[in-house]
């Protein structure tokens, strides 16, 4: 099987700003839509009467649901049962699995992300990758519950998936032991010259706590003397938004973190340092934060507010560019919406959205030798179905000019193997640093 190179995936599963409803009560009818609803109610009988088979309510209802939430925009959706459980493992909790996070392309099963360090990331899936099969099975056109329900599995089980990738002649069989998805957020490193290195793989509860824990950690490491500070977001999709702000309040002691601006002035809120924690808690450490465009949501908000208020150097790739909040509103014990119910602008009063967070010093990840390729075939916010247009409005030859060569990155993959280097990026990233030994904050 082969799939067109413009096919582009719904929605990164994870890229959600969840925050509770700032609206209260439901909006009222309005009489003039009885016509419409009058059209519902005689579809709706239509298919219980002359339908060739019998047709549940429920099943009328959820395609209802669904049917309204898909003309709204790529982010808005329905969640009960397992897509319901999933969104709530990805906040709080583990499972047994694979430890990907995947989502429908046109029938087909495309991976948005294997997590960092999961059994998936290290049998060799990629980000773009499509599965065509799982233990010889075609699970093209099935739903997305029951395609991921068949890749889940107890701990130390195997399965055969089936994978497409772009650049491949062929498709290609890879098998993954199933292991206990532990989800760490967090994870830090003491590189060589002092430089810490810390990797925010998703924001859920607590990250902003882990990011000081780990700092404070680095510094005793490196005895009091850490030269500066890598804060890795690469393909970090999102999660929560008060620990979108924590982290960034982290490292800032004044001004603006973020505002979100919704449909009525209850919907407007923002963000400002000093609300979570107290004072600059790298003061005086330069840091460099990776990016790509995995980068999306959450992630983003933590970028642009440090971009913006000149605390760190951004480097990378340009990021994904989900600038919408995405609220959670219960329906039921096993329900809820997800519904997009604000725009977010970084400090300047940007928005993200479409366009993403440009880097300060934009840097290919030349270690990846099928880098070129995923990114030929990537895909963005801009990219997605419905999704919203910036208000600002973008130029789309800008959008465009982060996939020129630069003559500064002409180093193959196979000659930074031989130098020993793994994560290009990375190290780019701490040689910048240690140039930069005696300055006080890494600026723009």
């Amino acid at each position: 099987m082969k799939f067109v190179p413009h096919l582009r995936a719904a929605a990164l599963l994870t890229a959600v700003a969840l925050l509770p409803a700032t609206t209260a009560g439901y909006a009222q009818v309005d009489s003039a839509l009885s016509p419409e609803f009058a059209k519902f109610f005689a579809t709706y009988q239509r298919i219980k009467t002359s339908y060739v088979e019998p047709v549940d309510d429920k099943v009328l209802i959820k395609g209802a649901i669904d049917g309204m939430l898909a003309a709204l925009d790529p982010h808005s959706a329905y969640l009960e049962g397992a897509s319901f459980e999933r969104l709530t493992t990805m906040i709080d909790g583990n499972y047994q699995g694979l430890g990907i996070s995947v989502q429908m392309d046109e029938g087909a099963v495309k991976v948005v992300s294997p997590f960092k360090g999961s059994p998936a990331d290290k049998a060799g899936i990629k980000a773009g990758d499509f599965i065509t099969h799982i233990d010889g099975k075609l699970i093209y056109g099935l739903e997305l519950d029951d395609a991921v329900e068949q890749m889940r599995g107890p701990a130390g089980s195997t399965v055969r998936l089936s994978v497409v990738r772009a650049g491949r002649d062929a498709p290609f069989d890879v098998t993954v032991t199933r292991g206990v998805i532990e989800l760490e957020p967090v994870t830090s490193d003491l590189k060589a010259g002092n430089i810490g290195y810390i990797s925010v793989n998703e924001f859920s509860r607590d990250v902003g706590n882990d990011v000081n824990n780990a700092l404070r950690a680095l510094r005793q490491q490196a005895a009091g003397r850490l030269g500066g500070l890598v804060l890795d977001l690469r393909r970090n999709p999102g999660g929560s938004l008060d620990e979108a702000v924590a982290l960034s309040d982290l490292f800032l002691d004044k001004g603006a973190i973020v505002s979100q601006r919704g449909r009525t002035r209850r919907d407007t809120v923002y963000y400002d340092a000093e609300s979570v924690f107290r004072g600059d808690a790298a003061a005086g450490i330069p840091i460099i934060v990776l990016i790509d465009a995995g980068t999306a949501s959450a992630s983003e908000i933590v970028a642009g507010a440090l971009q913006d208020q000149h605390r760190a150097l951004i480097m990378g790739e340009r990021s994904f560019g989900k600038g919408s909040v995405q609220s959670l509103l219960p329906l039921s014990r096993d329900s809820a919406l997800k519904l997009t119910t604000a725009r977010y602008y970084t400090p300047s009063g940007r928005s993200v959205q479409e366009g993403g967070i440009e880097p300060d010093i934009r840097v290919p990840q030349l270690s990846d030798p099928d880098a070129a390729l995923r990114a030929k075939y990537s895909y963005r916010e801009s990219d997605l179905k419905r999704h919203l247009v910036n208000e600002a409005g973008l130029d789309d030859k800008a959008l465009e000019s982060d996939t020129k060569q630069d003559p500064r990155f002409t180093a193959t993959a196979a000659e930074l193997e031989k130098e020993g280097v793994e994560d290009f990026q990375l190290d780019y990233a701490i040689k910048t640093l240690k140039r930069t030994a005696g300055v006080t904050t890494a600026h723009r």
